[in-house]
């Protein structure tokens, strides 16, 4: 199990979470940046910055139509 530590503070409310929980992801995007206290996560810089960004933003920063 994952340290509360290293989880990212949006990850309870982020779309990746519903994304990985509704099979649409894979678990991996969310153990490399989700659970790894959010580094170079794209997704995480934005809501930082109060800066929108669409659902289906990746944390990589790239964006996948099929979410």
């Amino acid at each position: 199990m994952q340290s509360m530590r290293k989880i990212c503070k949006h990850y309870p409310n982020c779309p990746m979470k519903r994304f990985w929980l509704q099979g649409k992801l894979d678990k991996e995007w969310i153990k490399n940046y989700c659970w790894n206290e959010h580094k170079n996560c794209k997704r995480y810089e934005a809501e930082e910055k109060g800066i929108p960004h669409p659902d289906n933003m990746l944390p990589d920063g790239t964006i996948n139509k099929k979410l």
